[in-house]
């Protein structure tokens, strides 16, 4: 967590594997085939498979390489969306609706290919994700989920009872639940910070401290102004800002919700509590509503993650709902310590689906990241590149279409303050 945010909490970031990248300010204009804002997982991933494809690209950053969500979330890789597979080929139709639902479920195999192919030096795991169930009537949902990503192909994806889920968890908090085993974890800012490293090597130039005030037509191409004055001038622009889109656009921020999410991490595990919490390497997130999420990082702690005040954090009681669940579900944690706390923001749609505008030629916006960052948006910044190389909409995993702003947005704390008691109460069962 940046010290921006909560000066009396240390960061997790102290906890990565790979120092920063080198990514200079912008001192001076420039020209280049496309200009992307945002260095985070989509304009990273973007920049690295146009670059490998001969691109002339420059990314502009306002802080440093995954400084927004890419580098706060809670390092879960995980498939599909918040549709299933059969809702997903409903909702689209036809080949389309297939379509989807195949890249939904193919997104984990772009970060797991991506970090073996190019040697990425990242801390992860491939031991698949386990969603348990927090309600008898939700288990009815997850073996429907189950069977159609097993009508699908998925090998190994199977249904898990009580028992199950306490054996690869470590915790009776579940009525049961499921194994998607093309799930994973890793270390979300080396990954980001390593992203940034391939894209540069392949060519794309990277400038942080970067703040973009803009963009305008000149002539047939795009200038983006910067905070300090130098320019890009570029054929193309892609905005890949996502939930930190608010100080570039009040009208794009104003097509998404973006709650904050918390976490807590412990201090590392005895081997005694290792041997019971999450023994297997698998990571979890359950079927709440207000959902909270959890795994084991590489340096031996528990991660916890969940909603938390809509403000920015200040001080330590803004988690100490987290500190106070993580006995609850593992009661050999009790009296564990806690030395890191931090939070981000998740951009949420009003469809929960990924959104891609073309509201002029030659500037694409792709937004709406729904809580699986790391996967999806790895995998959209690839289908980006093709789209921006060809001009093929068909290559594209979701259809253009117009942005939309949510009626009174500017009320979007209360939206979120009411959605979080409907949700409470549902989950708690009494709705």
């Amino acid at each position: 967590m940046s010290s921006e945010l909560f000066p009396l909490s240390p960061s997790l970031w102290a906890d990565t594997a790979v120092p920063p990248v080198a990514t200079p300010p912008l001192d001076s204009s420039c020209n280049a085939d496309v200009a992307i804002i945002g260095a985070g997982y989509a304009g990273l991933s973007t920049a690295f498979h146009l670059a490998k494809a001969g691109v002339n690209v420059v990314v502009l950053e306002a802080r440093e390489p995954g400084w927004g969500g890419s580098g706060r979330n809670g390092g879960q890789v995980i498939a599909g969306l918040k549709y299933d597979p059969d809702e997903l080929e409903a909702k689209f139709g036809g080949d389309a609706g297939r379509a989807v639902a195949t890249f939904a479920g193919s997104t984990t195999d772009q970060v797991f290919n991506l970090i073996a192919s190019e040697n990425l030096s990242v801390p992860h795991v491939r031991k698949g994700w386990v969603q348990g169930a927090h309600n008898d009537e939700v288990m009815k949902t997850v073996e429907a989920r189950v069977r159609q990503w097993q009508r699908r192909g998925v090998e190994g994806a199977r249904l898990l009872d009580k028992s199950g889920v306490a054996e690869l968890l470590g915790t009776q908090a579940y009525k049961g639940g499921w194994l998607d085993p093309r799930g994973g974890g890793l270390q979300p800012q080396s990954y980001a910070r390593e992203l940034a490293r391939i894209a540069l090597a392949a060519g794309a130039k990277i400038f942080g401290q970067t703040v973009v005030t803009g963009w305008q037509h000149q002539g047939a191409s795009w200038k983006v102004a910067t905070a300090k004055g130098p320019a890009v001038t570029a054929k193309t622009v892609i905005v890949c800002t996502n939930a930190y889109t608010r100080e570039l656009s009040q009208q794009l921020a104003s097509t998404v919700i973006t709650p904050n999410t918390y976490q807590v991490a412990t201090v590392p595990l005895t081997w005694a509590q290792s041997d019971s919490v999450m023994p297997g390497g698998q990571v979890s997130s359950d079927t709440r509503n207000l959902l909270l999420y959890f795994r084991r990082d590489h340096t031996g702690r528990l991660i916890m993650g969940g909603r938390g005040p809509f403000r920015q954090p200040t001080s330590k009681s803004d988690w100490a709902h987290l500190e106070r669940i993580v006995p609850r579900m593992f009661p050999q944690l009790e009296g564990i310590s806690f030395d890191h706390h931090w939070c981000g923001h998740v951009a949420v749609t009003r469809d929960f689906l990924p959104h891609v505008h073309e509201p002029e030629p030659g500037l694409l916006i792709n937004i709406g990241c729904q809580g699986r960052g790391v996967a999806l948006e790895t995998s959209m910044g690839a289908a980006l590149a093709r789209y921006q190389i060809t001009r093929d909409p068909r290559v594209l995993p979701f259809p253009l279409t117009k942005l939309s702003p949510i009626p009174f947005h500017g009320l979007q704390q209360l939206y979120l303050a009411a959605a979080v008691t409907w949700y409470r109460m549902r989950d708690a069962g009494l709705l």
